[in-house]
């Protein structure tokens, strides 16, 4: 009984070890290039972002600067009226 159960155990790892192989060339150059495009869309979103942050930027010192202009009219426009 025991010869038989150590003969099932030995075949059965010889039988998952030959099932355990490492992918082909062919999934491995798939894989490498999604990687590479998923790397591409990451610095392209990151860029995305940078530029977003930029122009909320410039759009706040926009109105800050329209903003104070309208208080140069507005001092202006007293001026004249008193």
């Amino acid at each position: 009984m025991n010869k038989v159960l150590i003969a099932a155990a030995a075949s059965s790892v010889l039988l998952l070890a030959g099932c355990a192989s490492g992918p082909d060339e062919a999934t491995t150059a798939k894989m490498d290039d999604l990687n590479n495009q998923v790397s591409q869309l990451s610095a392209d979103v990151q860029a995305l972002k940078d530029e977003v942050q930029m122009g909320n930027k410039n759009a706040m010192a926009a109105q800050e600067e329209a903003s104070r202009a309208n208080e140069r009219i507005d001092n202006i426009a007293q001026s004249y009226t008193k």
